[in-house]
């Protein structure tokens, strides 16, 4: 038998390099182990160094194959992981993609568009511009704006029109009563040319106060990227050679000041003409800029949107990115609904509160929520309330107007504010596709001696100025507007009228008094119908100096402009037969609103008699939208929708 001698290493040192060449790449421990098996000086036979040898071949080879067959598995995970290109044209592409969409395309080419342009995502902007009303007058100029920074940033856009009615200008007659109703008109239309239509996002642009919950329902609806643009506030009026700054609310206070003999028709005249200067929305913390303020603090508008004036570089700047960021939440996949949740709608409140802002806002986020399907109810304003104060001084109840708040710096600075003392949530997402709380990082502090916004140290009022009531009057809610100014309780006469003209001529006719509460009733969502807004009587009694000395309640709404003790949205609406269907003049109303609570001091038997005796009236309208509306609105506590557990 041959063995190996430690002594004699020609006959085998040949073949270590043939060993090493072959094992070029093997791994470091294969070939120590080799190296070591080679130089043992015990006697091997060579069959032992071939069958060693074999082993750790195979056993290499083995695991080589092992490792491909890792690394495939490893680079189709990373495949997997790997996110998709984001589908930028998932509405448009079914409508106009491919040889049997030819006349979908050749609809559109007369239109302006080029054959590259059926490539691109198709971006709406839905103009809601008219010449009814300053508040929409320049919407078609920003439309304009929007659709060509939407076309810079890559997509197509295609501008089309909705309605809009003004408040300002039918408020007081049987006009108003199609104001509501132009929200659910405005939601249906943008909601029927975004669906028909293939888009595969969209720009709102809204004006008046209806416009903007309007897009809003619509938006949430459809689902699709889109961003909502505020068209802006307007500037002050003023009298030559006057300091008062003068607004729509200054008319309408003016007309109850001549109606006591302390204006002349000269003063009322003048006061008239210069009140409304130029385009955009009503100048104090009315409803077009509550509104406006919510939908920026939910994350829907770009940050600034809100605080803008109408006529302004801002203004186009903020339009010219609307375009751009819905092609990014394109991109980013995010929709309405990523954004509109329930953290979203309570930093809404939470801004609208710590405005002052409108009790209409009630009402729409309910609307706004309800299409958003989150469970948002007038409870949640008290509950959000007990802990937001009122920081801000401005019109109807204080003393500043939008343009001025524009000026010091919008609401960044308060809602940052708001965010670091835990008032607001900062995790929510917004369409910038970034959070709350990284659009806010950058906002500075207001400038110091500015007397608009109060800090949260040393606010204007500790807890909400909106006001849910309840008791006998009001079993399923009513919305109070208290700010403190007015007291915090009232108790008074009744004298109820049937109808907001009625009410009108007793106030401008002098037949109210001290110690009156007027009760408007009929004017709820289904008896009016429509809900008309009462700022024509509220600013009548606010001219006759009777603002501290006189109550109203409702079933209809009060515009931005109210101020007063005043109790709106009551529910269930005397139509329906609500309690406030049995009030008899003289009756004693009470209205507390630190216990939050609406009464009527008649005793349960003698309302029960009544309730017997009660018959509801005939409907005033029975054909057309207003018929329609009536018979398929919801209670005001419920945001008066029209859609609400449809059976279909």
């Amino acid at each position: 038998m041959w063995r190996a001698n430690p002594n004699q290493t020609s006959s085998v040192t040949p073949i270590v390099p043939s060993i090493r060449i072959m094992l070029v790449g093997f791994e470091r421990n294969t070939l120590h182990a080799i190296h070591n098996f080679y130089i043992q000086p015990q006697a091997v036979h060579s069959k032992g160094i071939i069958s060693a040898l074999g082993l750790f071949l195979g056993g290499y080879l083995l695991r080589l194959r092992g490792r491909r067959i890792a690394m495939k598995k490893t680079a189709t995970k990373k495949t997997s992981k790997k996110k998709a290109a984001p589908n930028l044209r998932p509405h448009s592409a079914i409508m106009l993609d491919g040889p049997d969409r030819a006349p979908s395309r050749a609809m559109l080419y007369p239109t302006g568009f080029k054959k590259s342009d059926f490539e691109k995502p198709i971006i709406g902007v839905a103009s809601t511009w008219s010449n009814v009303t300053p508040c929409n007058m320049h919407i078609d100029e920003l439309a304009r704006v929007a659709e060509a920074g939407t076309n810079k940033a890559g997509g197509k856009a295609i501008v089309f029109n909705t309605i809009t009615i003004s408040d300002g200008i039918s408020m007081g007659t049987e006009g108003m009563k199609y104001s509501l109703v132009s929200r659910e008109v405005i939601a249906d239309s943008i909601e029927t040319v975004v669906g028909c239509e293939c888009m595969d996002g969209f720009v709102a642009i809204g004006g008046c106060d209806k416009n903007m919950p309007g897009c809003m329902i619509a938006i949430a609806r459809m689902n699709r990227p889109a961003v909502f643009v505020y068209g802006g506030t307007i500037l002050p009026g003023c009298i030559t050679g006057q300091t008062r700054k003068l607004d729509i609310v200054s008319v309408f206070e003016a007309v109850g000041v001549h109606a006591n003999n302390k204006l002349s028709d000269k003063g009322l005249e003048e006061i008239t003409a210069c009140a409304i200067p130029g385009a955009g929305s009503c100048g104090g913390m009315y409803t077009a800029n509550t509104m406006a303020s919510a939908i920026e603090a939910m994350g829907m508008s770009l940050p600034g949107s809100s605080a803008q004036a109408a006529i302004s570089p801002a203004k186009k700047k903020d339009c010219r990115e609307a375009g751009a960021a819905v092609l990014n939440l394109l991109k980013l996949g995010i929709k309405p609904l990523d954004i509109m949740t329930k953290k979203a709608f309570e930093n809404a409140i939470t801004v609208v509160i710590a405005l002052g802002g409108s009790t209409n806002a009630v009402l729409h986020l309910l609307a706004m929520a309800y299409a958003a399907g989150v469970k948002l109810t007038i409870d949640d304003f008290t509950r959000i309330g007990k802990k937001v104060p009122v920081l801000a001084d401005l019109k109807p109840s204080g003393k500043y107007l939008m343009s001025e708040l524009v000026a010091v710096g919008g609401i960044q600075p308060m809602m940052k504010a708001l965010l670091r003392a835990g008032l607001l949530y900062g995790d929510c997402m917004t369409v910038t596709g970034r959070t709350m709380a990284q659009n806010l990082a950058k906002s500075k502090p207001y400038r110091k001696g500015q007397k608009i916004v109060r800090p949260l140290s040393r606010p204007i009022r500790k807890s909400s100025h909106l006001v849910v009531m309840y008791g006998n009057l009001a079993p399923e809610g009513g919305v109070a507007k208290i700010t403190g100014k007015e007291g915090m309780n009232f108790t008074g006469t009744a004298k109820p009228f049937d109808s907001e003209e009625r009410a009108m001529k007793a106030i401008l006719g002098g037949k109210i008094r001290k110690g009156d509460v007027i009760v408007i009733r009929y004017e709820g969502p289904r008896g009016g119908p429509g809900m008309r807004e009462m700022l024509g009587p509220t600013a009548a009694i606010m001219g006759a100096g009777l603002g501290n000395d006189v109550a109203l309640i409702t079933d209809g709404r009060f515009s931005g402009g109210t101020h007063g003790f005043v109790v709106g949205h009551i529910t269930p609406e005397a139509y329906a037969g609500g309690t406030l269907a049995l009030v008899k003049r003289g009756d004693a109303v009470t209205i507390d609103a630190e216990r939050q609570e609406l009464t009527l001091d008649v005793p349960a038997k003698e309302l029960a008699k009544r309730r017997k005796a009660w018959r509801k009236p005939k409907p005033r309208y029975t054909k057309g939208v207003l018929a329609k509306y009536a018979s398929a609105v919801t209670s005001a506590s419920l945001g008066a929708v029209t859609d609400y557990n449809l059976e279909v």
